[in-house]
Parts: C-alpha cells; sequence; structure tokens
C-alpha cells in the first residue's frame, strides 16, 4: 500500500512527457509479465480424454499434451519402450496405452514431489523459542 501512494506521488511529481514514458513502460512490464505466465506450462494435467480408438503414437501425443510440464526425454525412453512392445513384441495397442498411461501418471507424481521438495527446502523451518529468546521478551 506505501509502495502504491509513493508511485502515485512520485508519478505526479513528472513532467507530462515522463509520465507517459513511465506509463509506457508499466504497460511493457505487465504485457512481459503477462507472457511469462502464459508461457509457464500448466502445473496439472489438462483434461484430454482417450479416444475409443486410438494408435500407440497418437496416444504418446497426447499424453504429451496431457503432461505438458513433464520433461520429455525423461519420459520418452520408457515410451518408446512402449511402441517397441506393441510393434515388435505384438502387445495390443490398447495394452501399450494402457500402460503408457500409467508411465506418464508416475512420471507426474515424481515431478509433483520434487517440486514440493523443492519447495519445502526453500521456506526455512521455523526453529522452537529458546531460553535467550524468552529473556529478551521479559
Amino acid at each position: 500500500m506505501r509502495d502504491s501512494r509513493y508511485l502515485a506521488m512520485t508519478f505526479r511529481a513528472l513532467s507530462e512527457p515522463r509520465q507517459a514514458a513511465l506509463l509506457e513502460y508499466a504497460e511493457y512490464l505487465a504485457s512481459k509479465e503477462q507472457a511469462e505466465v502464459a508461457a509457464k506450462p500448466p502445473s496439472e494435467p489438462l483434461p484430454i480424454p482417450r479416444p475409443a480408438e486410438e494408435n500407440v503414437v497418437k496416444a504418446i501425443q497426447r499424453l504429451t499434451e496431457t503432461y505438458p510440464m513433464l520433461e520429455r526425454k525423461l519420459v520418452f525412453h520408457e515410451a518408446s519402450s512402449q511402441m517397441t512392445r506393441h510393434l515388435i513384441h505384438g502387445v495390443k495397442a490398447a495394452d501399450a496405452i494402457d500402460e503408457l498411461e500409467r508411465i506418464f501418471a508416475r512420471h507426474y507424481e515424481l515431478h509433483r514431489e520434487k517440486l514440493e521438495q523443492d519447495e519445502s527446502s526453500r521456506q526455512p523451518e521455523l526453529a522452537a523459542p529458546t531460553e535467550q529468546d524468552d529473556q529478551h521478551l521479559t
């Protein structure tokens, strides 16, 4: 709140051309902020339904779109092994797709766990008050 009052007071103290320049810069920063937010992949899987008839390649494409937050390199090794199982070993497409669904879901859970660990490591732990703290309070 204090910052906005200071900004308004500073803005009013500027000449008209400098006020216009400041507004242009603020609009530039706001658009940059919006672009950065839009560029971030969603944190939750997208609700893309599985079609009744789907081949393994289309399933991989759909799951990649469903889970855009996942690093493709990490998932594609396992996904390609399912493609191999289907094409070379004759595993039914539906069975390979079921396994692909499990693979992507597992990688998503690992991704979430990593984010939670990263978040908790950034937050300092609250320490229990010590006797010294109690003495300073009295």
